[in-house]
């Protein structure tokens, strides 16, 4: 696998900011399959690998990080990077710091920032399918919240949207969403969204967003969530999978008996997200239907 740390200055940011991209190298070769391999050539040929092009284009997975987390934590606590390669996808993970990846209300628009620049820089300067139907979307905790917000508000850039222990931050119940700054109290959330008493039907009310999809017939992307059984955030998680189910949109939901807020529970459900969920490419999806819960 290979892997790159690109730091450069955002114009949407106004500051330096840091993505963590992989490129899934292993599968690949320089030489063309018919060849055999010469004693003495550089380089090891298995049959089956993929013949580098300079026009070739990746399948892109964009992976969004939690609260107090960076673009690098992800690839130091779980196998992702392993399981990427597995499935020969490329993944990029940018820094959002603790944003909830809002245009927040003290002047840095993060979500233009996800949404427009940067998978236009990563499509310029990388090998990054510019297809809907080859990007998704994963993210864990603060990044689940962000990863539904992205999928409701954006469904036109992304195939799929995996939400794991998504609990602080946009809610598609929109009650609870206002409900939730009181009850929670986080000065981070105040920072980031100002007024909860003017977030109903606003721009991060995304239950709203999802009702406007709904009536304006919007292709929406694949939805998939799960919550560890023990984690102090699962009774929120639930609230948007009732919301779900009362709209009627199409997602598959689970919870995983004896586990938390934890990195255990997202190695384990990031391996399953790329192995299993992602309509990826060349996966055969007949025996794979999205269910309703």
């Amino acid at each position: 696998m290979g892997i790159l740390r690109y730091n450069y200055r955002s114009e949407m940011l106004g500051m330096h900011t840091d993505i963590t991209i992989t490129y899934p190298s292993g599968n690949y070769t320089c030489y063309h399959p018919a060849e055999e391999k010469e004693e003495g050539k550089a380089g090891i040929f298995k049959k089956g690998e993929i013949l580098y092009q300079p026009d070739m284009k990746l399948p892109t997975v964009y992976i969004l990080h939690g609260g107090g987390d960076d673009d690098s934590l992800l690839y130091r606590y779980t196998r992702l990077e392993y399981y990427a390669e597995q499935n020969n996808v490329m993944t990029v993970t940018a820094q959002a710091h603790d944003s909830f990846f809002i245009n927040t209300a003290y002047g840095i628009p993060y979500f233009t920032f996800f949404t427009e620049e940067l998978p236009t820089v990563v499509r310029s300067l990388f090998a990054s399918s510019t297809r809907r139907e080859d990007n998704f979307l994963i993210g864990m905790a603060m990044g689940g919240n962000a990863a539904l917000m992205m999928a409701m508000k954006r469904p036109d850039l992304f195939a799929a949207c995996v939400d794991l222990s998504g609990g602080i931050g946009c809610s598609l119940d929109s009650k609870y969403f206002v409900e939730s700054f009181d009850q929670i109290r986080m000065p981070k959330m105040y920072g980031a969204f100002d007024d909860p008493r003017q977030l109903k039907d606003s721009e991060f009310d995304i239950g709203y967003q999802a009702r406007k999809n709904l009536e304006n017939k919007v292709e929406l992307p694949e939805l998939y969530l799960a919550v560890g059984e023990n984690d102090f955030i699962r009774d929120v998680v639930r609230k948007d999978r009732n919301e779900l189910l009362r709209l009627g949109i199409p997602f598959h939901y689970e919870e995983a008996p004896g586990l938390g807020h934890e990195w255990d529970f997202w190695d384990r459900y990031m391996k399953k997200a790329l192995d299993e969920w992602l309509p990826l490419p060349g996966r055969d999806r007949r025996q794979e239907k999205i269910k309703i819960h």
